[in-house]
């Protein structure tokens, strides 16, 4: 969860979840911008990929209202579009809107008889619009949606049914955006969706992410760098592919949506890729862009996972030298065909995510290890800190100026933050 408030009386932002939320969440704060009044708005930007993540949102629903009791509350996002009846029931919530209508500027209405609860079928939304946004806070890095929704359905996920089916937005709608962004002096974009490898079979020719990425950066040529969300790596197209092996543009950092090293447990989740795809597709990009770094998503403790399974999955981590891992226990979420599998104990499951984690520290503190002594590239962020093209966390030592690009020296590591000196 991050939160984000402009001075005192102006509408707060409180975004759970990924990157797309990010993102929306400042579509919105542009929307309440000039919202300024005497009782304060909160605005609860809500996940709902597990039910953990949904009792999370209501717990600090419940909490912000017993510090803000006049306060007017806000609740939007997936958990809500998913199960608007459940919100609706909490007296502590004043407005509730779903993933459509948390977009438009006319959804924040709180007038006599106006209705409560607004949330659409979102499996009825077509399009996805690009809401063009001023820039993000320090304006130094920022995320762009270039696709929502999801056409798969994997079976321990809600989220198509909180985000309706997979959507792309125009490419020429996308340049616009960064082109903006860029003007203002942000330095770095991250493109971000449910499922941006599925980009472009809705639109006119059919681009492919790789298609539309090219584009974006011949026609964007001021754009310094650029960061991608997760990958499935078996819907990596070939422009893509060529693309993150020889542009010096696309960061050398990929993350890629794993959630299992084991087949048998990737069949019953119904992924598209199966173990030897992930490790093709690492080996394939670090035998021509060797400086590569890859991070990945896991869920431990998948119903029917064994510890025969999982150990194939810790294996597959050291085998691909997975580097930056998000960890996720294994949550339920009703109404997912997994809900129904036979459940792992509740005790194995975060022993196997205290594992996974302790895995990926060592692979982590490896990795940074290999940076001390070299010289590193960065973007300056706030309080003197960064990161460097691997996404590294930095601490900067020395003169530096918000948003620029630097060029520093590893001089040591403090916890997972890399000292570097300018």
């Amino acid at each position: 969860m991050t939160t984000s408030s402009c001075k005192a009386k102006a509408p707060e932002i409180i975004t759970f979840g990924c990157r797309l939320n990010t993102y929306e969440s400042e579509v919105i704060r542009d929307l309440l911008k000039e919202t300024h009044t005497e009782q304060q708005t909160l605005v609860f930007n809500t996940c709902g990929v597990t039910a953990e993540a949904v009792r999370q949102a209501k717990q600090s629903i419940r909490r912000a209202r017993r510090e803000n009791p006049e306060a007017r509350i806000v609740v939007a996002g997936c958990a809500v579009q998913m199960d608007a009846d459940s919100f609706a029931q909490m007296s502590e919530i004043d407005l509730i809107l779903g993933n459509e209508e948390k977009l438009k500027a006319e959804s924040y209405t709180f007038e006599p008889g106006t209705e409560r609860v607004r949330v659409n079928d979102i499996m009825s939304i077509k399009e996805t619009a690009l809401h063009l946004i001023q820039g993000f806070e320090n304006r130094v890095r920022a995320f762009i949606q270039v696709q929502n929704g999801c056409d798969h359905r994997c079976t321990f996920c809600r989220i198509p049914y909180g985000r309706g089916n997979s959507r792309s937005v125009p490419v020429g709608e996308i340049v616009t955006q960064i082109q903006s962004l860029v003007t203002q002096g942000c330095q770095e974009v991250v493109l971000t969706g449910v499922d941006i490898t599925d980009y472009g079979k809705d639109l006119p020719g059919a681009p492919t992410l790789g298609e539309m990425i090219a584009r974006v950066l011949k026609l964007v040529p001021q754009l310094s760098r650029m960061r991608l969300s997760s990958l499935d790596p078996v819907e990596v197209d070939d422009t893509l592919m060529q693309l993150i092996t020889s542009e010096k543009r696309l960061m050398p950092h990929l993350h890629i949506s794993l959630q299992a090293g084991d087949d048998m447990v990737l069949k019953r989740m119904k992924r598209r890729h199966l173990r030897a795809d992930v490790i093709a597709f690492c080996e394939s990009v670090r035998s021509k862009r060797p400086d590569v770094v890859f991070g990945a998503d896991i869920i431990a403790g998948f119903p029917t996972e064994t510890d025969e399974m999982f150990a194939n999955t810790l294996a597959l981590v050291e085998e691909c030298n997975l580097t930056f891992l998000h960890v996720f226990p294994y949550s339920a979420h009703k109404e997912t065909p997994a809900a129904r599998m036979p459940q792992v104990p509740s005790q194995v499951i975060k022993e196997r995510a205290r594992q996974l984690r302790a895995v990926g520290d060592r692979q982590l503190t490896a990795f940074l290890h290999t940076q001390v002594g070299q010289d590193v590239q960065l973007v300056v962020e706030q309080g003197n800190t960064g990161h460097t093209d691997h996404f590294a966390q930095v601490k900067i030592h020395g003169q530096s100026a918000l948003g620029s690009i630097m060029t520093g020296q590893v001089m040591g590591i403090e916890g997972h933050v890399l000292q570097v000196s300018v």
